[in-house]
């Protein structure tokens, strides 16, 4: 990660770290958890040296982003809020900027598109794909019908009860539990039982993950905790009563959405259906295309980066500011006085 810059913003009345690479169309990174900005590590490697400006921030509450107290201070309109700030602070020289996002952070580019489209010019978002509003029923209700309360995201719901059980745990382990989830089954969290096995048994590295970069995570989240992340997924009910005026509105952004075919969110009851069957283009009509990595889990953007960079700069290029060229009946014109002038001035000469 060498000449990625690092520094401090302050947005919405927190301070926002920030990682920053390259010069060129600005294009901004929006991670999801388990991760940080460092999740981006290789997209900014590689766009950077292709001639844009990557600029990938740890939101609120996750590494050395501040991590408010109040719980109800993480809704997504706080998020979405600190990112228009972010843009105000580093990008105020551009009318629209280029959009990535993954998990959470990939909610976070579908609700910033939803609210801001006059910001983003044209979006990758990655795993996840849109989820209309749906007015007749809370996603709690929702999740815990389809799934039980033992669904990860169920059990993060009570403050202090599942950071409790990760503090016993370890940092780094549960750390390593989330990355190398490569099921395309839900991921359940039974009180008590923390992931299904022996919290001293083995886990193997995939070959896309070090323990170098365990350890990075591992040494962010010491100094965090788990709440400020917890404290999104403690919001889905409260982000629902607070964006009923969007219930129904489109995405009216440039997308190309990717995914791998094991990623629990692909495989989730419903979500292939809605993805290529129509629903998915109905909301987002300006959906360019849909691509399913075959083998590949929820981590995509690590697991698979150079085909994910690939992605990204072929979609991306399509938006570059092109020279304009001349009609060629222009370009005739312009030899045929360039043919005069040189006559003229040759026989001036004799």
């Amino acid at each position: 990660m060498e000449d990625v810059v690092h520094r401090i913003v302050k947005v919405n009345g927190i301070n926002m770290h920030v990682a920053e690479k390259g010069q060129g169309p600005l294009i901004l990174f929006i991670h999801g958890f388990p991760d940080l900005w460092y999740s981006w590590r290789h997209q900014i490697t590689a766009l950077a040296s292709l001639g844009y400006r990557c600029v990938a921030p740890d939101l609120r509450g996750f590494g050395d982003t501040d991590v408010p107290a109040t719980p109800k201070s993480y809704t997504i309109l706080h998020v979405v809020g600190d990112l228009i700030g972010l843009l105000d602070a580093v990008a105020s020289d551009q009318e629209k900027v280029l959009v990535v996002g993954h998990d959470w952070g990939a909610m976070v580019a579908w609700s910033l598109c939803l609210y801001r489209p006059e910001r983003v010019k044209a979006m990758v978002n990655l795993s996840v794909a849109f989820s209309p509003r749906n007015p007749k029923r809370k996603p709690l209700d929702t999740l815990r019908a389809i799934y039980g309360n033992d669904y990860y995201i169920c059990r993060f719901q009570e403050p202090g009860d599942i950071e409790a059980e990760f503090s016993q745990i370890g940092t780094e382990r549960v750390l390593k539990e989330f990355l190398t989830y490569h099921k395309p089954g839900p991921l359940y969290l039974p009180k008590g039982k923390g992931f299904g096995h022996p919290i001293d048994s083995p886990i193997a590295l995939p070959s896309w993950l070090s323990e170098e970069e365990c350890n990075y995570y591992a040494t962010k989240y010491d100094k965090t905790g788990f709440t400020g992340a917890f404290n999104y997924y403690r919001n889905l009910d409260l982000n629902w009563e607070l964006t009923g005026p969007w219930t129904g509105a489109q995405i009216k952004v440039p997308v190309k959405f990717i995914v791998g075919d094991l990623d629990l969110t692909y495989n989730a009851p419903g979500a292939k259906d809605y993805i290529h069957k129509g629903g998915f283009k109905r909301d987002v009509p300006l959906l360019e295309d849909v691509v399913v990595i075959e083998g590949v889990g929820h981590f995509l953007h690590q697991e698979k980066a150079d085909e994910i960079n690939k992605h990204i700069r072929d979609f991306f290029s399509k938006f570059q500011a092109r020279p304009r060229r001349l009609p060629i009946i222009y370009v005739g014109i312009v030899v045929v006085l360039f043919s005069i002038i040189i006559q003229f001035l040759f026989v001036r000469r004799i």
